[in-house]
């Protein structure tokens, strides 16, 4: 069973205008996550606009990120869907495909129930996928309450929870909220990029950072010293350092961050998918600024 832990690095995917992924593209940003060194990697991701691409470019992406990783790092990989059927489609399509762990979210259109959610995971649980719950409430206007979440810890095959990083102040009391809700060996982690180095200084088992996605080893070094009892200072320096790119993800949005952090780094094909459009203008002028200036990795 997956024991995911430490930092997960969450990248783009490089595609063409119709949504086809462009693998070489891919595999080289998966390969320099790999080279870093990075915990796992969160393959179709939010950042990786799971959202807005087909089941068949989904498998694409997903066989071409197993080939370039050869095992050198879990694949963690969004495989949230509208359906319930489409959602367990998309699990043994990872499963066969080489992923490590699947990513749920309950996507929806209808806001959905608590017993909706619950059935939803237990259905798709079934494959034997191990999966992570993936609690984006921005996106999916559903949120797990920690008796939820204690209650699919019990299901087989479900191992993890991504949950938004609250304010520092609110994380430890979260945190004990929801390991009293699950089983020892179930790991706690946390989104938000600005908020979880925070989240790793007071005990969550993981970090899923967009960030890591571009920087890997930016973000490794920050969270191998929020591990460390001994670097707490550190771990807070770094992450002060890092406030001018955490202030532009609050202001225009990881998503649209991201995408224009890869085309700086050189990633090709680094295209948000439309409606969405890219950062312009003094925005745009701005976030380039910053991410010059601070030459990260």
């Amino acid at each position: 069973m997956m024991n995911i832990s430490g930092l997960s690095a969450f990248p783009i995917t490089p595609m063409a205008t119709d949504g086809a992924v462009h693998t070489d593209a891919l595999q080289h940003l998966v390969a320099r996550l790999v080279a870093a060194g990075v915990d796992s990697i969160g393959l179709l991701g939010s950042t990786g606009s799971y959202a807005y691409l087909s089941r068949a470019q989904r498998r694409r992406a997903i066989e071409a990120a197993a080939d370039c990783v050869a095992g050198r790092a879990p694949l963690l990989v969004g495989i949230g869907a509208l359906r319930t059927d489409e959602a367990i489609a998309l699990a043994r399509d990872a499963f066969e495909a080489g992923a490590q762990a699947g990513l749920l979210a309950p996507v929806s259109y209808t806001p959905l129930l608590e017993h909706e959610v619950f059935e939803h995971f237990r259905a798709v649980s079934e494959v034997g996928l191990p999966l992570c719950i993936y609690n984006n409430p921005s996106t999916t206007h559903f949120t797990f309450t920690p008796d939820l979440v204690g209650r699919l810890a019990g299901l087989p095959n479900i191992v993890a929870v991504k949950n938004p990083a609250p304010a520092a102040n609110e994380i430890g009391p979260l945190l004990a909220t929801l390991r009293a809700h699950v089983p020892p060996d179930f790991s706690v982690g946390f989104s938000v990029d600005w908020n979880a180095g925070e989240a790793l200084l007071a005990g969550g088992d993981a970090w899923y950072s967009v960030l890591a996605g571009i920087y890997p080893a930016t973000c490794l070094r920050l969270a191998r010293a929020a591990q460390a009892d001994e670097q707490l200072d550190e771990a807070r320096r770094l992450n002060q350092h890092l406030e001018p790119v955490w202030r532009l993800f609050r202001t225009h949005g990881s998503y649209r961050m991201a995408h224009l952090a890869a085309t700086l780094a050189g990633i090709p094909h680094a295209r948000l998918p439309r409606p969405v459009l890219p950062l312009a203008g003094e925005a745009a002028k701005e976030a380039e600024q910053v991410l010059v200036e601070l030459a990260l990795d």
